[in-house]
């Protein structure tokens, strides 16, 4: 369980987050919308361990493991992910490169889950690759490199995949995506909680997405709170009242 008690956070002395709990069970989906400036990307990047997002007040477990005493590569290796709003382009690195040490590191002294060289390694990720209809030759390129807006959002979730974590956070990973890439990105996302029984965290603003993934929880962040919890039946209320009966 990925659990979230009383969170409190603050950006640069100004208070954000304003007591956020949350529970999140392994292949459970949770929802969270709001408005700009609600706090969204600020829980996203507080689980990640920014340091610029200071936790003021609360707790945070994952799988009864205190997340807030470790540092961001400890969280990733204990099971967290995090899909960036706006993934960062590294000119030069390739991808398949890239992958590849990750997964070293979240595996690391893990025998069952080395492989015997970089060739059987790269047949494991073209593999998964296409399991995940993203395109062969962007291995090859440099990450994220002159990347469409729908190839890196396809992209992070097969680093999602090759990364098999236990929790993910998904900041508006649906963000500027065609209505093809949406759908290929919620399958990705249900390949990841189906075959890895991953627990996830979407954040987003729109119901696009919910339409291809189904939600067990929808929750409304406004003003660093949630203030209102349901079901997917949640989503149509927002979609046709907005946000301002909280404002």
């Amino acid at each position: 369980m990925l659990g979230i008690h009383n969170l409190h956070t603050s950006v640069k002395g100004k208070k954000i987050l304003q007591g956020i709990s949350l529970k999140i069970k392994a292949s459970e989906i949770h929802a969270i919308m709001g408005p700009n400036g609600s706090g969204k990307s600020t829980l996203a990047c507080a689980l990640a361990g920014h340091p610029a997002y200071k936790v003021t007040a609360g707790k945070v477990s994952l799988d009864e493991q205190d997340l807030l005493v470790m540092s961001p590569d400890e969280r990733s290796r204990a099971g967290l992910f995090l899909a960036f709003q706006y993934p960062v382009e590294i000119p030069g690195v390739k991808v398949q490169n890239f992958l590849r040490q990750v997964y070293q590191a979240r595996f690391a002294g893990q025998k069952e889950k080395q492989f015997d060289s970089v060739m059987a390694f790269r047949k494991y990720l073209e593999k998964l690759a296409q399991e995940l209809q993203v395109k062969p030759e962007l291995l090859k390129r440099g990450l994220n490199e002159g990347f469409s807006g729908g190839e890196k959002k396809r992209l992070e979730i097969l680093q999602m995949a090759v990364l098999e974590p236990k929790f993910a956070v998904l900041d508006e990973t649906d963000s500027g995506l065609d209505i093809d890439a949406i759908k290929a990105v919620a399958a990705g996302i249900k390949h990841n909680i189906v075959k890895y029984n991953t627990g996830v965290i979407l954040i987003t603003h729109y119901q696009r997405i919910l339409n291809f993934i189904q939600p067990d929880f929808v929750h409304v962040m406004v003003r660093g709170k949630i203030v209102e919890s349901g079901g997917k039946e949640l989503v149509k209320k927002l979609e046709q009242a907005g946000y301002q009966k909280w404002s």
